[in-house]
């Protein structure tokens, strides 16, 4: 596998500014992604239509629309919009794309995802958050949209290819399993620990079924772990 290093730019900062309300809430917090670098006319629509006050924990209702990671259950984070709308642009998701999501979390990038994509299907080790999310997402009409327990690292052993992949956490190596499910002219999208720095990686397969990395800006997301939860 072969790398290449684009100019580096700096993952957004999480400056916790606070939500306005109504409709001046979704204007601030579209105003907040473009202040971040955030062009792409798609991620921005699709993140405008999806509330993620919806997906976020009802404690923390008032950060909804914060550029804020929030806790979620199980012990996991939903991560700022800016970092991923900054991930959703490296990915690069058309109309006739099938997408694949490791790690749900609450649910809210899928059904991003799903507002971009023509499928998805997202894998969460903790089975409370994928029913959690599963529920919410119903509650758009995202059927095109799927979430299931399971191991993510293990989604080879399923059928069927993906023409982009999203790694919701950060590596320290290339998962075979996923990269499996992975065909020419396909791209996946991570947090890879390069040196001791997490880096935003875009992986793509050449149509001679080469790898070739992309390295851009240093991006903060937990760990991917693999496997499959015992409890919760």
């Amino acid at each position: 596998m072969r790398a290449s290093s684009d100019s580096p730019a700096a993952a957004p900062p999480n400056d916790g500014a606070g939500p306005a309300t109504g409709a001046e809430e979704t204007v601030a917090f579209l105003l907040n992604l473009r202040e971040r670098g955030i062009r792409d006319t798609s991620v921005l629509r699709a993140m405008e239509t999806v509330p993620r006050d919806l997906f976020a924990p009802r404690r923390f209702a008032d950060l909804a629309r914060a550029d804020v990671s929030l806790p979620l259950p199980c012990g996991q984070t939903m991560t700022a919009p800016a970092t991923i709308a900054t991930m959703l642009v490296a990915l690069g998701v058309e109309a006739h794309h099938r997408v694949l999501e490791v790690g749900t979390g609450s649910g809210y990038v899928s059904a991003v995802l799903g507002r971009l994509g023509r499928e998805v299907v997202s894998v969460e080790r903790f089975r409370t958050l994928a029913l959690a999310a599963s529920e919410r997402v119903a509650a758009l009409g995202l059927r095109q949209v799927r979430i299931m327990p399971g191991d993510g690292f293990a989604v080879g052993a399923m059928s069927g290819l993906f023409d982009r992949i999203l790694l919701n956490g950060t590596i320290t190596g290339l998962p075979k399993g996923v990269l499996a499910a992975l065909p020419p002219g396909g791209r996946m999208v991570a947090a890879r620990i390069i040196g001791d720095q997490p880096r935003l990686v875009s992986i793509e397969r050449t149509a001679e079924g080469e790898l070739v990395e992309h390295q851009k800006g240093i991006i903060r997301l937990p760990p991917l772990v693999e496997g499959t939860a015992r409890a919760l």
